[in-house]
């Protein structure tokens, strides 16, 4: 597909409302214990909702959808995955594998989760209840909205 939009592949620079969040972790001989809490710097909105991805099937993609209002942090509490977003400028993909460290993903961001672990589960944080109408389904309509924006 052919758009006429640049987008920039960044190996450094995170797209628009995106950012990595540090948990506070506590490990002692029993384990690790990771805490998020509403209202706390590592979590900054109100968390509406909560999910959880799990038995991802091989060479499958999750996520592949913009949010136009509602944020989401995405956590691999095991296993990992790759994710990667645009924001129609820049254009960056992660690794996640690390269970104290979340991914920020502000809304107008497309977002695809792919090269899924065997035992990989991501659970996430969103700001508002599931709404149909709030999820932008088609990169070509994400970028004429975003371009709307601009």
């Amino acid at each position: 597909m052919a758009f006429d939009i640049e987008i920039q592949t960044c190996s450094n620079s995170f797209p628009t409302n995106c950012q990595l969040i540090d948990f506070p972790q506590y490990k002692d001989a029993r384990g690790s214990l990771c805490v998020a809490e509403n209202g706390q710097k590592n979590i900054p909105m109100e968390i509406g909702r909560v999910f959880w991805i799990s038995n991802v099937p091989e060479n499958s993609n999750r996520g592949e959808h913009a949010h136009r209002t509602c944020s989401e942090i995405i956590v691999p509490v095991c296993g990992s995955f790759e994710v990667e977003l645009t924001d129609g400028i820049r254009k960056v993909s992660v690794r996640m594998d690390n269970p104290a460290q979340g991914l920020l993903i502000g809304p107008m961001v497309w977002c695809r989760l792919f090269h899924f672990s065997a035992d990989a589960v991501c659970l996430c944080l969103a700001s508002g209840k599931y709404d149909s109408e709030g999820y932008i389904n088609h990169f070509e309509d994400f970028i004429k909205e975003i371009k709307k924006c601009r």
